[in-house]
């Protein structure tokens, strides 16, 4: 299993960067990497990538403004994601940390899969990229 973990502050209030994390049916229209979501229910939805790879993600833990928690899993990986937020007066400070492993042998060589790392820290990034864009 690899961890990866991003801390940022949005330029936003935490209503608004949690209303947008939530509002998984619209990430299509600011997240870069996404295409389409389909909402399975209440604790779930699939995201599918711009070449239509999909990414399914269940709804684990919701403290509103606070924390929020999703298990996601898709062909190549399983894993868990952990969102914190915090309120800095008119700014809101996110902290994301995820974990994967990889299900195919071939992109897991001895110790940490390179694939895992990549993964991760470039999901990661970008969700944090594109979350500023749209609030900024």
């Amino acid at each position: 299993m690899t961890t990866s973990n991003i801390k940022a502050i949005i330029q936003c209030d935490i209503h608004k960067v949690w209303e947008t994390i939530l509002a998984v049916e619209c990430y299509h229209t600011w997240r870069s990497d996404v295409s389409k979501t389909e909402v399975i229910d209440e604790k779930g939805f699939i995201e599918y990538t711009k070449d239509g790879y999909p990414t399914t993600f269940t709804v684990t833990v919701v403290e509103p403004h606070r924390r929020l928690e999703l298990d996601m899993e898709n062909s190549h990986i399983k894993g868990h994601c952990t969102g914190v937020f915090a309120s800095k007066g008119s700014e809101t400070e996110i902290e994301f940390t995820a974990c994967v492993t990889a299900k195919k042998l071939f992109m897991r060589p001895i110790g940490k899969s390179v694939f895992e790392k990549v993964y991760l820290k470039k999901e990661l990034e970008q969700f944090v990229i594109d979350l500023k864009k749209a609030l900024g």
